[in-house]
């Protein structure tokens, strides 16, 4: 399968709506690692491929470091998911997030907020970046 802008924007909708779900059934104020476990169930029956809290590989001047940097949630192989419970997406959650992205060379990511009210409107931002814009679009 080619993966495609089209493609990876119904994987997003879909993501969200996972998210979006589990936000229904616990509201906002519990951990993030609670979040983390039921929106993995949610996307366990969604279908997506995912992986989570796997390193991220560090290279610097041609050199693998050891470190303990790990993403949230990683689906299909092409979305970075970062979950987060906090009063508001700062844009240094961004900026980890577009870092992450960049370092696992992933055309898009999602920061998920369940501290809020409405994940849609309020609790999700989704960013892309240059991978993103050398997929077709359809």
């Amino acid at each position: 399968m080619e993966i495609t802008q089209k493609y990876l924007d119904e994987l997003t909708y879909k993501i969200i709506g996972c998210a979006i779900e589990v936000h229904k059934h616990l509201g906002p104020g519990l951990l993030e690692s609670v979040y983390e476990k039921c929106f993995l169930y949610e996307l366990g029956l969604k279908g997506p491929h995912y992986q989570s809290q796997q390193r991220i590989p560090i290279s610097y001047e041609n050199i693998e470091m050891e470190a303990e940097l790990r993403y949230d949630v990683l689906v299909e192989n092409q979305i970075v998911v970062e979950l987060k419970s906090i009063e508001g997406i700062l844009p240094v959650h961004e900026a980890v997030l577009l870092t992450y992205m960049k370092m696992l060379q992933k055309p898009k990511g999602i920061i998920i907020n369940f501290y809020c009210t409405n994940i849609f409107k309020e609790g999700q931002k989704t960013m892309v970046n240059e991978y993103y814009a050398a997929l077709p679009k359809e």
